[in-house]
Order: C-alpha cells, then structure tokens, then sequence
C-alpha cells in the first residue's frame, strides 16, 4: 500500500479541492446505490456552474477542518493485478483515526480483517503515545509553527480552487435522485490552452471529472476522476497513466458536516525505475464519533496515576 500512498500524496489536493479527503477516501453506479434519473432542468450558464463550483469547493475545506473532530474507522483494501488485470493478490489493513491535539492520528488495529497480535497492537500504542507525548511538550513557538502551516495550506487551498473554475469547461448534465437527495451532476474537461499559474495547477489539464451537488447544502456528494494524458509527479518520481481513476462519495454525518464514506481507486503507473505499478485500491470509512473539545488527553502514566 505505500506506492499507493505516493499517489494520493500528490493526489490529495486535486481530489479534496475540486469538491476530496483524507485521508484521505464507492464505484460511480453500484447496485445499491443506483441513481435514479430525473428529469433536467434548464441548462446551467458557465458563471452559475463557477458558482456553485467555487462554493462547494471552499464548503469542502470546512468539511475538511471539521473532521478533525471526528473520530472514526478507515479499511484499506489493495489489489495487485496482473497484465490481465486480474487479481494476483491482496491484502486489507483498518486503522483507527483519533484525533489527538488538533491533528488526526492513524492506528493499526488489523491486517486482513484480523485483530493485530498482542505484541503488534503495543507497538501501536507505543507510536500513539510517543505523539502524545510529543505534543504535550511541545513548546508555544513550535505549536505556532504548526498552526501557521495548517493555515497556508488552508489558503493554498482557496488558491488552488481559483484556479480550478479557469481551467475547466463545465458542462450541466442534468440531475440525479441519489438516496433521497436531489444532486446536479456537472461535467468538467479541461480548457484547451489553458496556461496554469501555480505549480499545483499544472496537472488539472489531464484529468477529466464529474461531479454530483447536493442541490439544497450545496455539497458535493461523488465525485469521479479520470486520468486523460499521462501525468508526471514529484520530479518524475511517478509517472500516472492515462486511464487511471478515482471514485469518492460522501456521507452527510450529524446533520452538520459532510465526510468520507467510500473511495475507489485504479491505479497505472511507474514509480522512479522501478517496474510498472497495477493495482486498485478500496476504502471504506465508518462509525463517526464526535470527539469532545474538552477531553483532556492522557498519557499512561497519567492515566495510571487517576486509579
């Protein structure tokens, strides 16, 4: 799965800005989740699709900073394909995400659907409690750096999303009933001609998506990627092939936030020298917890010493 991470490394800001992310993250038509069609209404102009882009998009990074109050359960699946793109192997790995002095915090809690072992999940404490002891001392000046880089990256952020409504033409599909909720469904491909003007601009024109806005929060709600042009990141050190995708749909959690429920991945590349990657990715997130701003984080010792 870390060759997979490079990707959404570099993917992230693409995926959360354009309406997607952590992490972070369902196939676009399941059987269950089917959409049913409705009727279009008028056409949408460009300037009201720029719109609804843009508030959707800055809706999103304060989705984004919400979820920091949130607890919750990510399954990670990956399969390897062969040249066939059938499946040579797998192997699946839940995390427990906690949220611990502002920032969220990954812990292993099974491999293949199986608990971890005694000695391995006290590995895993002893990482938690290493950060929370990290934090805990952490001094005034280097909490303050910290915030000061969630904060630029809050605001590159809103740059980025300028740049999206310049980059794209949209188009108004139509709208779709999805669970009860009526959603506009907008097409975006990629201006001809257009010259980016930041660095993290300079790979939207090769990626076409779709995208489905909750009509009443004004929300998005899935959203599907599509790899058109062969993509390089990271100074070469991975090459993304045409054809690779991404699927994200999200989940409206406590009548206050929207977060992730199901990211679908296919990837095709080549990471530095090494050989060909082929693999698709499935994350499911689950059981949403709000965690209190009040709790006061223990370490074991102190936890210890209560009883």
């Amino acid at each position: 799965m870390k060759h997979s991470a490079v990707l959404k490394q570099y993917t992230t800001r693409f995926l959360v800005l354009t309406c997607l992310a952590s992490p972070l993250f369902s196939q676009s038509h399941t059987a269950e989740n089917a959409a049913k069609k409705i009727p279009a209404t008028p056409e949408m102009s460009q300037d009201q699709i720029h719109e609804l882009i843009r508030e959707a998009a800055e809706k999103d990074l304060q989705n984004d900073k919400k979820q920091r109050d949130y607890t919750y359960i990510q399954r990670e699946e990956e399969h390897k394909l062969d040249g066939n793109d059938q499946v040579k192997s797998r192997e699946s790995k839940t995390y427990e995400i906690m949220v611990l002095y502002e920032e969220p915090v990954r812990k292993l809690i099974a491999k293949d659907d199986k608990p971890l072992s005694d000695s391995d999940a006290r590995k895993e404490d002893e990482k938690v409690q290493k950060i929370i002891e990290k934090r805990k001392n952490e001094s005034d000046n280097d909490r303050q750096k910290r915030v000061e880089k969630q904060n630029k990256e809050q605001e590159d952020g809103r740059q980025f999303v300028k740049e999206i409504a310049d980059a794209y033409t949209f188009r108004f599909v139509g709208e779709e009933n999805l669970e009860g909720r009526k959603a506009s469904v907008i097409d975006a491909d990629p201006r001809p001609g257009y010259e980016p003007r930041t660095k993290n601009a300079k790979f939207l024109p090769k990626f076409h998506f779709r995208v489905w806005l909750d009509e009443t929060e004004k929300q998005w709600v899935k959203l599907e990627i599509q790899c058109v042009d062969t993509v390089s990141l990271g100074l070469f050190l991975l090459r993304l092939h045409k054809g690779s995708s991404i699927q994200i749909e999200q989940v409206r959690v406590n009548d206050e936030v929207w977060l992730p429920r199901h990211v679908s991945l296919k990837l095709d590349a080549r990471l530095a020298l090494l050989k060909g990657l082929n693999i698709t990715e499935d994350v499911t997130f689950r059981d949403y917890k709000k965690f209190r701003t009040d709790t006061k984080i223990l370490t074991i010792g102190e936890a210890q010493e209560l009883h």
